[in-house]
């Protein structure tokens, strides 16, 4: 591998840049949700809800936004077009995993359009800059497995990312429910609930308190409540959450207590915590015997056996030769 870099310059100069394309994509991307943290929290903490659309948003994040419209639009505008007969699924997909732009289904299918083409080609440069020859069979074979790569490796993505996000929302709610009981218990309504339980979530749970604000930013801007916490269940995609809507709503039709309502659903949702965290724990015996069976028991077994083992060697060998 050294000898192949000291060879051929241009594979090290395209390491070397790669390497420095992903150190500054990933100082971009933190400094980014840094400051798209730090913002949420501010106006958390002051209240301010008012004239900003979207909660965590700040000028950073909405300059970013206008650059991905204005390169969608420039390509839809050349001719191309970035709308997949599937919109509505992956739309419900991208919002799940916290994507809410309007643009987002078609810079979706962009970046899976770039990648299916730009891997393959990516290869053959590879290919070129060392200058292999490989057969016409693995070449094509190679081509194939990257525009597969390039194709799923975006819905994989997703996919983990709203995992993580639903995980994140699912821990912090049991929480947000025995804050929202409390406030509602002393006296606030919900608008005032929801702000009030964002607030006080921000840094254990960032990932709720947008929701909460963001609930708070529609009723503010006019929404029924009803509208609103449909909105947050569609945008959380945990089914926990649209339970939760679902009760609240039906609690304000049929004219129930509300605190008697949060509180039953509270202690459920504690009650599933905790049944998932001994379920993890359950599993734990059954995950480790893999490592326990496949590393340690040919050792031990080998351990065990081998003293027998020379013993019958030294038996039976001088007995085969005729000493």
């Amino acid at each position: 591998m050294t000898q192949l870099f000291t060879d051929y310059p241009i594979i090290r100069l395209g390491v070397l840049l790669g390497l420095f394309a992903l150190v500054a994509a990933g100082a971009y991307f933190a400094t980014g949700a840094f400051t798209a943290r730090q913002m949420s929290r501010r106006r958390l903490v002051d209240g301010d809800f008012s004239d900003h659309p979207v909660v965590g948003a700040s000028l950073r994040s909405q300059d970013t936004e206008n650059a991905w419209l204005k390169l969608v639009n420039g390509i839809e505008g050349a001719g191309l077009s970035l709308v997949d007969t599937r919109d509505d699924s992956v739309r419900k997909k991208l919002v799940a995993a916290g994507f809410t732009a309007p643009y987002a289904p078609r810079l979706y299918t962009l970046i899976r359009l770039v990648l299916v083409i730009g891997l393959p080609l990516l290869i053959f440069a590879l290919l070129w800059a060392t200058n292999s020859t490989p057969s016409i069979l693995k070449l094509y074979a190679v081509v194939v497995i990257a525009a597969l790569a390039g194709l799923y490796i975006p819905a994989v993505f997703l996919a983990a990312r709203a995992d993580r996000r639903q995980q994140e929302i699912i821990n912090g709610f049991p929480d947000a429910l025995d804050l929202m009981l409390v406030c509602v218990e002393a006296g606030l309504g919900m608008d005032s609930a929801f702000a009030r339980v964002g607030m006080e979530m921000t840094n254990s749970h960032p990932r709720l308190a947008e929701q909460f604000g963001a609930v708070v930013l529609e009723l503010r801007a006019g929404r029924s409540h009803e509208d609103a916490l449909r909105r947050m269940a569609d945008r959380a995609g945990a089914e926990e959450i649209r339970a939760f809507a679902t009760l609240l709503i039906q609690s304000s039709k049929l004219g129930s207590s509300i605190a008697q309502t949060l509180r039953v659903y509270a202690a459920e949702m504690r009650e599933r915590r905790r049944m998932r965290a001994e379920e993890k724990a359950h599993r734990l015996p059954v995950l480790l015997s893999v490592p326990l069976v496949g590393c340690m028991l040919p050792v031990m077994i080998g351990v065990l056996m081998l003293p027998a083992a020379i013993r019958v060697i030294r038996s039976v060998v001088p007995n085969l030769g005729g000493g």
